[in-house]
């Protein structure tokens, strides 16, 4: 058993079997195929809403980029759903979406422009078995940053017959999020996360869930010294 295990089944032992199957049951529909960056994202209504519809649709990974404003989702609205994803910072670097960018395309991601003016794809057209996407959602009034357009390997967008010209940011993410994570878990092979990685969110996802959890995986630690 990997020491990740280890704790894992120490913390399961001050939990009620019910909440831990739980637990397993929603980490097996969360993948890392599909990711989320937000760029400058200054509402924090926006920032909750598109965190409940992250971890609605299974999704680990948010990326914000915060050159201009900080990320910050409303306590009252994302009613504690930010403990369950992932949220990756990026302020310290001159070019932080630069930063993002290098990371992702590192880790093999396509990055996937969200614009309602430029030619691109649908949700139904979008190639999802292409490989990892990354989708990148610009501020509520300028939308995404130039840089972002010019590294962009593809767009997509969200037909629209009205006389409306772009949605709120919150409503783009809740569409595309879950019209392409359906499509990934029907389409995709291996959207699921690893072995590994179902481990480290799940020994993460208990240390939220138990009271104490730190006092009770250093105890773990001085009992096995002892031995």
């Amino acid at each position: 058993m990997s020491r990740t295990g280890e704790r894992i089944a120490w913390l399961s032992k001050f939990m009620r079997e019910e909440r831990y199957d739980m637990l397993c049951r929603t980490l097996e529909h969360r993948t890392r195929y599909m990711t989320v960056c937000l760029e400058n994202i200054y509402h924090s209504q926006n920032a909750s809403a598109v965190v409940r519809s992250c971890e609605a649709f299974g999704i680990q990974d948010i990326h914000a980029v915060e050159a201009v404003c900080r990320f910050s989702p409303n306590t009252n609205i994302v009613r504690g759903t930010d403990k369950w994803v992932d949220i990756h910072r990026y302020r310290e670097d001159e070019y932080p979406v630069r930063e993002l960018v290098h990371r992702l395309r590192k880790e093999g991601y396509r990055i996937v422009a969200t614009s309602p003016h430029a030619e691109g794809a649908t949700p139904e057209t979008f190639d999802v078995r292409k490989g990892k996407f990354a989708l990148f959602f610009g501020t509520e009034k300028e939308g995404i940053s130039e840089e972002v357009k010019r590294e962009a390997d593809e767009f997509i967008r969200i037909p629209m017959v009205g006389f409306v010209e772009s949605l709120n940011i919150s409503v783009s993410a809740a569409i595309l999020l879950y019209q392409l994570s359906q499509r990934v878990r029907e389409q995709v092979s291996g959207w699921e996360l690893t072995g590994t990685e179902k481990e480290e969110v799940l020994l993460r996802w208990m240390k939220e869930s138990v009271k104490d959890s730190h006092r009770l995986l250093d105890r773990l630690e001085r009992e096995e010294v002892k031995l």
